[in-house]
C-alpha cells in the first residue's frame, strides 16, 4: 500500500543548536567531512542506525542528548566552526564561475535526469547514471554554476537485494518516507503545495514538487502520489525503471513536460536544458509549446529557437541502454 499521509515529529532543538536542522537539510554534508563528523559526534550509534540520515536522526534522538550537547563546550565549538564554514560556502562570491565567467550573460542550466545518486539515505537511484547526475549537481555547487536539477521522486526507489536461506537472490522495494529525508515540499505563499498538471491521452495527472538542496544547487523532484490521481497514475513515481513500456513512457512524459512546468511554476526559466540520456526528451516539445504560445511562433520557428538551448548527453551508448517505443 502506498502511503499518502505521514505524521512528522519535529525535534525540539535547543536555541543554541537550532541550525542543526539547516545543516541537515542541505546535502553539502554528503561531501563535507566536518559536518558529517558533527552529526556522528552528536550520537554515533543513532547516526549509523539512521543510515547516515541527519533528518531521521534529529527526529529520533533523545531530548536529553540534545540538551547535553547544548552544554558541551567541545561540541558547541565544533558546531560553530561548521556553521561558519557553511555560511562562507553558501555566500562565497569567488567561486570558479564568478571568477572566470563574470562577463558572460546570465545563464541558468536545468539538468534533467531520471535518477540522482546523492546519498545513501535518499535511495532513488540505480547506478552510474544516477551517481553521475548527483556528482554533476555537487560539482556545479562547488564551481558556483547557476544550475537546478529536475527529476522524479520515487516512493519505492530502486529495489534492494538480499539472499534467501537457500542462497537465491531476492529483491524488495522499501517505502521511502519523504518526511524523514533531507527534502522539503515546495509550497505557495498561502501554504498550499506547488502542483503541476500534465494532460495524458486518458486523463490529467497532477504532481507535487519537492526540493533537495545540494549545496548551492536546488534539485526539484516530482511526486505523483496524490489522492486526486488514479491509482495507476500514482504509480508513475512509484519505482525507478519499474513497470512496462507504457509506464516508462508515462514517467518520461512527466519528467520532461511536468519537470519543465514545475520550473515555470516556481518562476525559474532556464537558459539551457540539459538532458541526461533521452528520458526527458519530451521537455523539447514543451519548450516549443511555450515559445509558440508566448511569441506567436509557428512550430518550426519555435523548434529552431528551442534547439539552441537544449543539450543532450548519452551515458550508455549501446542499444540495450536506449529506450525504443513503438509508434
Amino acid at each position: 500500500m502506498r502511503p499518502y499521509m505521514i505524521l512528522n515529529v519535529i525535534p525540539s532543538l535547543p536555541p543554541s543548536l537550532v541550525r542543526l536542522a539547516e545543516l541537515a537539510y542541505n546535502l553539502r554534508w554528503t561531501w563535507d567531512h566536518d559536518t558529517r563528523d558533527l552529526f556522528r559526534r552528536l550520537d554515533s550509534d543513532l547516526w549509523e542506525r539512521s543510515g547516515h540520515n541527519p533528518v531521521a536522526m534529529l527526529g529520533a534522538i533523545a531530548q536529553s542528548r540534545l540538551e547535553a550537547a547544548a552544554r558541551d563546550d567541545g561540541f558547541l565549538a565544533h558546531f560553530q566552526r561548521v556553521c561558519e564554514q557553511f555560511d562562507r560556502y553558501m555566500a562565497n562570491q569567488r567561486a570558479w564561475y564568478s571568477q572566470h565567467c563574470a562577463e558572460a550573460p546570465e545563464c541558468r542550466v536545468a539538468y534533467f535526469s531520471p535518477e540522482f545518486g546523492l546519498t545513501e539515505c535518499i535511495p532513488i537511484y540505480s547506478g552510474g547514471l544516477g551517481v553521475l547526475s548527483g556528482d554533476h549537481l555537487k560539482s556545479a555547487s562547488d564551481l558556483g554554476i547557476h544550475m537546478v536539477g529536475v527529476g522524479l521522486l520515487y516512493q519505492f526507489g530502486y529495489f534492494s537485494q538480499y539472499l534467501s536461506p537457500d542462497g537465491w537472490q531476492q529483491e524488495y522495494y522499501p517505502v521511502n518516507d519523504f518526511y524523514n529525508m533531507p527534502l522539503q515540499l515546495m509550497r505557495k505563499p498561502d501554504g498550499a503545495p506547488v502542483i503541476v498538471q500534465v494532460n495524458y491521452p486518458d486523463a490529467p495527472v497532477s504532481a507535487q514538487v519537492w526540493r533537495i538542496q545540494v549545496g548551492r544547487v536546488p534539485l526539484y523532484m516530482l511526486d505523483s502520489n496524490l489522492q486526486q490521481n488514479r491509482p495507476r497514475d500514482r504509480e508513475i513515481t512509484g519505482k525507478l525503471y519499474g513497470g512496462d513500456r507504457e509506464m516508462r513512457i508515462r514517467q518520461e512524459i512527466l519528467l520532461g513536460i511536468g519537470g519543465y512546468r514545475a520550473l515555470m511554476a516556481l518562476g525559474i526559466e532556464p537558459t539551457v536544458c540539459h538532458m541526461n540520456e533521452g528520458h526527458a526528451a519530451f521537455l523539447c516539445l514543451e519548450r516549443v509549446r511555450v515559445l509558440m504560445d508566448r511569441f506567436g511562433l509557428n512550430f518550426y520557428e519555435a523548434a529552431e529557437l528551442a534547439r539552441a538551448g537544449n543539450m543532450f548527453t548519452t551515458h550508455t551508448s549501446v542499444p540495450a541502454g536506449i529506450d525504443v517505443f513503438a509508434p
